[in-house]
């Protein structure tokens, strides 16, 4: 009776982080909510601001790359703002997805926040400046979870690949903005 009780916590426990990691399963009392900064370096573009507004907010395009369609999806349009799931690998055959707003103020700012996801609460912002020959891009990011300790350390898991999905995200951006504007460059 004890082994079929392990076993069915057991299975219960990973049925439950499954779900969490996908974004399934939100675990959202605000009951020992703590927050955390998400951190990725300041990025410089050899391309104009507006062209790297445009590169950024290409996923959320009425017509996106077949690989955009992938892995993201708008769920609703407004005039400023998507509603958009996006879909994440994290390792071991499991997608995150996570369900966001996305709030774009041309040319200088787009922002986030989370509706759905592995966390309770992320908000973060892409801010856009121009610098000589080109654009800074600036990324910041609060992620918070709750029940203290144990919430901390989901958090720690859940940051370390949401950051590196940021990085991807931003140098995938950096390449395709400085290409269009080489192309777009006149040459003499």
């Amino acid at each position: 009776m004890r082994t079929r009780t392990l076993a069915a916590v057991a299975a219960l426990g990973a049925v439950g982080y499954k779900l969490t990691v996908e974004g399934s399963l939100t675990v959202d009392t605000g009951w020992g909510r703590e927050t955390r900064p998400l951190r990725c370096p300041a990025l410089d573009v050899a391309a104009p601001r507006e062209l790297v507004f445009d590169v950024l907010c290409a996923p959320y395009a009425e017509r996106p790359s077949r690989a955009m369609a992938e892995r993201v999806s708008v769920l609703e349009r407004g005039d400023d703002m998507v509603l958009a799931a996006h879909r994440t690998p994290v390792g071991a055959g499991l997608v995150a997805t996570t369900v966001e707003t996305v709030r774009f103020t041309r040319p200088e700012r787009i922002d986030f926040r989370l509706v759905r996801g592995p966390v309770p609460y992320v908000v973060e912002s892409f801010l856009l400046a121009d610098v000589d020959g080109g654009t800074r891009v600036e990324y910041v990011g609060e992620l918070g979870t709750d029940l203290w300790g144990l919430g901390r350390r989901w958090g720690d898991l859940v940051a370390a690949p949401w950051e590196a999905a940021v990085v991807a995200s931003l140098a995938a951006a950096k390449a395709e903005s400085e290409r269009r504007s080489a192309r777009d460059s006149p040459t003499f």
